[in-house]
This record gives structure tokens, C-alpha cells and sequence, in this order.
């Protein structure tokens, strides 16, 4: 999930993306894009029906996609149904897909709950007619999706063993890694970068991947356990919002704030505090606003007969507490809701 960076542009901007691609010999890819936003901003979704079905309810992630979805979604003149289970796991979202099959929208983003097990609902959405984007996650049969747009995950894994270095661990330093559950493209892509950028600053990862399975409560209790075996850990990387939470707060309850940095992955309200409190040393955050407008302007191009991009990959960047209230950095900070 790397090699294309995309920004996310104002509707203002895209007309002159467009100009730009077709004077300046631009790339396929990035014409399709411009053609794809054009389609959307210009209205060309009118009637149209897209579901959104995020990967868990109340994610701050995941609401920030939602703001961008529902801007492009108005933007095209198309309505837009948001929808997701209370949990990040594939047995309570694919119930919801098959309800999603039944109702049979013209186009469906979706944030699949895992590689394998999601494809099977998603494969009877798309053959009856919906054209569906991947946003976020992905499975792994390539046969479903007519684009797939999200972070360079495994670019962000190596830009968190980049910040705990720049955070002073050195050679031999003691690292542990926490994600969510196996099986999850993003997740997974981060874990994948972290652990080779790692290994060429000489970090010792203290064991093989542990999980919070997304709760905050179990991070806090993986973390408070490594601390008990490994009084000396330097540093832990956290591969999400609610993991980075829980990592936070056992590495507090445990009082080694001042010598175990944490490296979170997302932006949300909550992790922001942390960072200001100084639980938290850095964060690498995405752009879910941009994923989500990108998700809904593709579609809208795959239901127009536009081109559509088949692989987008947008940005992230290390958010710290000095530089959190940058105009360039703060942009990247999640929405607790779309009105803020």
C-alpha cells in the first residue's frame, strides 16, 4: 500500500488539476483522479446511492471519513447512508453486508473488518451491481474493487520507528510492538514497515506482535505485563487509535512515562490530549477526510463511466507537541464529529 501520494484539494483547486493533467502530459493515474473529482464536484452523481460502511462505529478515523464522504457525496448531488458495527470484526460487519446486498445501492465504500474473511459478502455485493471502493482496509482477493484508496500504512510504520529514533532510542534499545488483530491489511502493513526500519536502527523488538484485539483496556494491560517482564523497555509502537490510548495509559499507570516512549498510530480528540499531557511522544496521522472524499468521488466515476483510479494512497505525517498547531500539521488532526 504505497508508491502515490495524494492530497487531499479544494473544489476550487480541481479545476485546475485537471488543466494541469491534460497540459502537462500528467500520469494516467493522476488524470483519472482529477477526472474522477470533476465528475463528483460537478454534480455528476445525482440520484445516485452510496453506502458507507466504516469499520467501527464512533472511531474518530472513521468519522472523519465519513466528513469527507458526505461533502463529495452532496457535492455529486448523491445521498449517502453511514453504517458500521460497534465492534472492529468481521462476524458482526458481514451481517451488515448482507443487508447492504439486500438493499442493493448503486455504490459502496467499505472499510472490510478483515482480508479473507470480508471478501465472501463483498464478492455477492459487487455481482449483483454495486460498484464498490475499499477504504482503509482491503482483502486480498484483488477481483473486488474498482479502487482502493488508502494510507501508505507500511510508509507509517517506518515513520514511527523514525520518531522513536529521533526520540533518542539508540542501538540496542528494547521495543515492543502492539497492534489490533492479524488479518487486518492496515494494521498489518504498519506492523510490516515498523519492524524493518527498526531492525536497521538496531532496536531489539522484545517479542513477536502483540494484540489489544482494539481495546484500550487490553493494550493498557498488554503494555502494563511487557513492563513487569522488561522494566527497561525504551519504547513501544502502537498501530492504532484505541491501542494507543490503552499503551498510553498502562505506560502512565505503570510510571515509566519518562523512560518507555509511546509512538501512536492515529489523531484522534482523546490521543491529542495525551500528547499534550506527554503520555504520548508522537503520533503518526492519517488523512480519513481525504480517503473518504477520494472513496466517494471513484465511485461516482465508476458509476459514470469516468475513469477510475484503481489504487490511491494518501499521506501521513508525525504529529508531536511541538508542532501539533502548525497549519500543515494540525489539518491532519480527527473530527469528533462533522460540525467540528
Amino acid at each position: 500500500m504505497r508508491t502515490t501520494r495524494l492530497k487531499l484539494v479544494s473544489a476550487v483547486a480541481v479545476g485546475a488539476l485537471i488543466l494541469s493533467a491534460c497540459s502537462s502530459g500528467a500520469s494516467p493515474a493522476a488524470s483519472a483522479a482529477a477526472g474522477a473529482s470533476s465528475a463528483a464536484s460537478a454534480g455528476g452523481g445525482a440520484g445516485k446511492s452510496i453506502t458507507l460502511m466504516v469499520g467501527v462505529k464512533g472511531d474518530p478515523f472513521y468519522v472523519s471519513m465519513q466528513c469527507g464522504a458526505e461533502v463529495a457525496a452532496k457535492a455529486a448531488g448523491a445521498t449517502l447512508n453511514v453504517q458500521g458495527p460497534d465492534k472492529f470484526d468481521a462476524t458482526l460487519q458481514n451481517p451488515m453486508l448482507d443487508a447492504v446486498a439486500a438493499s442493493k445501492p448503486d455504490a459502496l465504500l467499505v472499510a472490510p473488518n478483515d482480508v479473507t474473511a470480508s471478501a465472501g459478502p463483498l464478492k455477492n455485493i459487487q455481482a449483483a451491481g454495486t460498484k464498490i471502493v475499499l477504504v482503509d482496509t482491503i482483502v486480498t482477493d484483488p477481483s473486488v474493487g474498482v479502487s482502493r484508496i488508502a494510507t501508505n500504512n507500511e510508509l507509517g510504520g517506518e515513520k514511527a520507528a523514525d520518531a522513536l529514533a529521533t526520540l533518542g532510542l539508540a542501538k540496542g534499545a528494547k521495543v515492543l510492538v502492539i497492534s489490533t488483530d492479524p488479518g487486518v491489511s492496515s494494521v498489518d502493513a504498519r506492523v510490516a514497515g515498523f519492524v524493518k526500519k527498526a531492525a536497521t536502527y538496531g532496536f531489539v523488538l522484545v517479542s513477536d506482535t502483540q494484540y489489544s484485539h482494539d481495546t484500550a483496556s487490553t493494550a493498557a494491560s498488554v503494555v502494563s505485563a511487557a513492563l513487569a517482564k522488561d522494566p527497561d523497555l525504551a519504547g513501544v509502537f502502537a498501530t492504532n487509535l484505541f491501542t494507543a490510548q490503552g499503551v498510553a495509559t498502562g505506560v502512565k499507570q505503570a510510571g515509566k512515562t519518562a523512560t518507555t516512549k509511546v509512538v501512536g498510530f492515529d489523531a484522534g480528540p482523546d490521543q491529542i490530549k495525551q500528547l499534550q499531557a506527554g503520555d504520548v511522544q508522537a503520533l503518526v496521522a492519517q488523512e480519513p477526510y481525504a480517503i473518504g472524499q477520494q472513496g466517494v468521488e471513484q465511485a461516482i466515476a465508476a458509476l459514470t463511466g469516468q475513469p477510475v483510479t484503481a489504487a490511491i494512497q494518501t499521506e501521513s505525517i508525525v504529529v508531536t507537541k511541538d508542532n501539533m498547531t502548525d497549519p500543515a500539521v494540525s489539518k491532519f488532526i480527527y473530527k469528533s464529529d462533522c460540525g467540528s
